[in-house]
């Protein structure tokens, strides 16, 4: 009880003693209402999985870099156990990212020292990712394939042929669609999370459009 109180009145007042789970919900609470609910649940994972295992228990301003470095050459040498295969270098480099941007949330606005996660630097990389794709000719044979089923076969067309992404095309609604002028209007993108359903704006502003 005593532990209880004193890291409550650690985290009420700001206090970098605080231990890295605390500060995390602090963190949580001030930064998940200016980012998306996707954003919200991509990170909500990480930390669950891959940051309060290793640090939740540890003081905030007691973490060094060689506690990072550990933690690192931990998740760099973990191989999953069905197929042997590590993690690959844009999730390493994301799971990094979160843990960094935690630190960073703490230097600028409850004057940590400095952020140990970025002095040790990134581990992964997201070079030399390579993007699938369909030609048009194996798109042509895989939707002549679909034609027996109407709305999956119009739903594959509209991906392909406007650029949408899925959750772009399960917000369109009626209104979306201007069959005078011959374009489709995107401006919010859908979301399944949870088993809970969310209509938000799309990825990014840009992402904002109106297709030919």
């Amino acid at each position: 009880a005593v532990q209880w109180e004193r890291e409550q009145q650690l985290s009420r007042s700001g206090s970098m003693e605080m231990t890295f789970a605390d500060f995390v919900e602090r963190y949580k609470s001030e930064r998940q209402p200016r980012i998306k609910v996707s954003t919200c649940a991509t990170k909500d994972n990480i930390i669950a999985t891959k940051l309060l295992p290793w640090f939740g228990n540890r003081p905030l301003n007691s973490i060094t870099t060689a506690d990072i470095l550990r933690w690192q050459n931990e998740l760099l040498s973990h191989r999953n156990p069905e197929t042997g295969k590590p993690y690959s270098k844009a999730y390493l480099k994301t799971i990094h990212n979160q843990l960094s941007a935690i630190f960073n949330h703490a230097v600028r606005y409850y004057h940590l020292k400095e952020n140990p996660a970025a002095l040790v630097g990134n581990m992964g990389s997201d070079r030399g990712l390579t993007m699938g794709y369909w030609t048009k000719s194996q798109y042509l044979r895989f939707a002549e394939s679909m034609m027996d089923y109407p709305t999956a076969y119009y739903c594959f067309e509209v991906l392909y042929w406007c650029g949408l992404r899925l959750g772009e095309l399960l917000a369109l609604t009626a209104e979306d669609v201007d069959l005078a002028n011959k374009t489709i209007s995107i401006t919010k993108t859908f979301h399944s999370i949870g088993g809970k359903q969310f209509v938000t704006e799309p990825k990014t502003p840009k992402s904002n459009r109106v297709i030919t």
